[in-house]
């Protein structure tokens, strides 16, 4: 027996023992009878271990206790009951006659190959009266220990105290990569806390150098934590944490965009309020005007980049008051006619001011720090920089209307120079967003591909927030958020070969799209989705572990608890994420609840070795 034999098992010798395997057991769930020394413990949630002899090798099989139940036979004979309704106990078998049964699930098995632990599983069913031990922290190091380095932690076992060891490894091969990229969908509740366990994720992917990291964040969330401007109870430092694990961080709002494509300048310009004042409702004929609009200013040699200067303006104007131009979407002559009376009662001063400038702002390169979206791209999948960024678009409604405040590039640990004061505001809505959103998925879709068709893989990780609103299950009216929607679909299918990993955050389950949902690899459940259509989604993907859905149902809402100190955001998570999970039984955990906890168990502050 090498040392390290001797170590574990005097560590599982010392750990308290709570019960032992009891009949009917299977491979797929076991029974435990309680010791009475522990019935009156929280036992359900526990992380628990035995050992036991399989192929002539000695094995230790870990899992959480899924549910506890109360037997007393006693108690179930119709004389008995009579006696108890009437006395409410019998002093000789109530409590006394009492036996606790619990039910385990087990999640992981290792073998023990000469002092090495490697995977193996649960073949047989072990004696009953086999001893089951409470795990502790020491125990799990030391069963871990090859694999310390990769470890990483985002809470405790559920209703415990060890830590949950979870790795997140990086999409390329060797050591701590996984040799292909896997898609992760975080789920929950509003309040669930599924914005900052993926933040707390993204950490967990920085410490990587080679691996870049882009979050395309809609609602400017994780752009202010970036920005140090944290919110909420849970105020994690990002910016620090960043910085002590090197990571070059930038983060880029909708100012510090530049579109670069004439098809967007022509979707852009038809939703907004330009040809509305000149009388041409949203439709077919708009759609003709602001294509045809474009073609003509293109072959008049106007570049995207000047489209925001009034000579390029006066030139569209001129171009719109030319009968063969008005032609085009507009065929009849009474049309042509409201057009013109329109268009000649126009203030051109202020339609240049009011709706023009607010959308050719978007193509202005002479933005300071402002750089075109294929520029942003080319930079993050460059696979020649040894530490690669983690990049950030803000592309939320407040950063486009904000004029003349500097925004995260000012600051020092980000590139780029703050914005002029005094810049207009930029015309924005959901659907420009949401054709941003395309050009820059568009954009990894041909990185990915390119860099394929060379041998090499992109090892990117891509976090989308807000995903049920972006992929949705049911067909979107708006044509751009179903364009969106599909290259999502695709994207799911076909960039994992390619490196490039995505992960969802949705408050729902049910309302993202199916597709989606089974390419997801990896996946977190915080509460909220226990009741209807969630509820319904959920056990579809944990089908046939009952007693799992039972252990979610106890998780209490977070903002349920009577202070900020007792609250407790608890996950199910599926898939291979931790060294304890490779059976594919669920793991429960509770996140931790303050940033201190957090950072400390991960080595994230600067007197601790990472």
């Amino acid at each position: 027996m090498s040392n390290r034999d001797k170590d574990l098992d005097q560590l599982v010798d010392a750990a308290e023992r709570i019960g032992v395997i009891g009949s009917p057991s299977s491979t797929g769930e076991l029974s435990l009878d309680i010791l009475g020394s522990a019935v009156t413990k929280k036992l359900v949630g526990e992380l628990a271990l035995f050992r036991y002899l399989q192929d002539t090798q000695r094995h230790y099989a870990l899992g959480q206790i899924t549910e506890v139940t109360l037997r007393n036979i006693w108690h179930e004979d119709p004389t008995m009951r009579s006696l108890i309704r009437q006395r409410g106990r019998v002093d000789a078998v109530s409590e006394r006659q009492d036996t606790h049964q619990g039910e385990m699930t087990i999640s992981a098995v290792f073998a023990d190959n000469a002092g090495n632990y490697r995977p193996s599983i649960l073949g047989t069913v072990p004696a009953t009266g086999t001893p089951i031990h409470l795990v502790e922290d020491a125990l799990l190091d030391e069963l871990l220990l090859p694999y310390r380095d990769q470890i990483f932690y985002l809470g405790h076992v559920y209703g415990s105290k060890p830590k949950l060891p979870l790795w997140f490894k990086h999409f390329d091969p060797g050591p701590d990569g996984a040799g292909e990229a896997y898609h992760l969908g975080i789920f929950g509740k509003t309040g669930s806390g599924k914005s900052v366990l993926a933040k707390m994720i993204l950490l967990a992917y920085a410490r990587y150098s080679e691996m870049a990291l882009l979050v395309i964040d809609p609602q400017g969330e994780f752009a202010k934590e970036m920005r140090g401007q944290t919110s909420g109870e849970f105020q994690l430092p990002m910016r620090d944490a960043l910085q002590l694990l090197g990571k070059e961080t930038r983060v880029y709002s909708v100012r510090d965009l530049v579109l670069d494509r004439w098809d967007l300048f022509a979707q852009i310009l038809y939703e907004s309020p330009f040809f509305e004042q000149l009388s041409v409702p949203k439709g077919e004929n708009r759609e003709l005007a602001a294509a045809t609009l474009a073609d003509r200013l293109r072959r008049a040699k106007v570049t995207l980049k000047a489209l925001h200067k009034r000579v390029s303006f006066d030139k569209a104007w001129e171009l719109l008051g030319q009968e063969k131009v008005q032609k085009v979407f507009y065929r009849s002559q009474g049309s042509r006619d409201r057009f013109n009376s329109m268009y000649e009662e126009a203030d051109v001063d202020y339609f240049y001011t009011a709706y023009w400038s607010p959308v050719t702002q978007l193509f202005r390169e002479d933005r300071r720090g402002a750089l075109k979206v294929e520029r942003i791209l080319l930079d993050l999948f460059n696979l020649a920089r040894d530490r690669r960024p983690l990049v950030v678009i803000d592309l939320s409604k407040e950063q486009a209307t904000r004029a003349g405040q500097g925004n995260i590039s000012s600051l020092p640990l980000f590139g780029g120079e703050a914005e002029q004061p005094g810049e207009p505001t930029l015309f924005w809505n959901d659907t420009i967003q949401a054709l941003v959103i395309r050009r820059l998925l568009e954009g990894i879709r041909f990185a990915a591909e390119h860099a394929y068709r060379e041998g090499q893989g992109l090892n990117t990780l891509v976090l989308i927030d807000e995903a049920h609103r972006l992929a949705p299950r049911e067909n979107p009216d708006n044509d751009e958020l179903r364009a969106v929607r599909n290259i999502f679909i695709d994207a799911v299918r076909t960039t994992r070969k390619y490196g490039v990993g995505w992960m969802f955050i949705s408050q729902t389950l049910s309302s993202l799209h199916r597709d989606i949902i089974g390419q997801l690899r990896i996946f977190f459940f915080g509460f909220g989705l226990g009741m209807g259509a969630e509820f319904k989604a959920l056990s579809e993907l944990v089908s046939g572990r009952g007693k799992a859905m039972d252990l979610y149902q106890l998780f209490r809402d977070p903002h349920s608890s009577f202070d900020v100190a007792t609250r407790e955001y608890s996950f199910m998570t599926i898939g291979p994420v931790s060294p304890l999970s490779f059976a594919g039984t669920p793991l429960f955990f509770n996140a931790f609840n303050t940033p201190e906890r957090f950072l400390s168990a991960n080595g994230l502050t600067e007197d601790q070795p990472r």
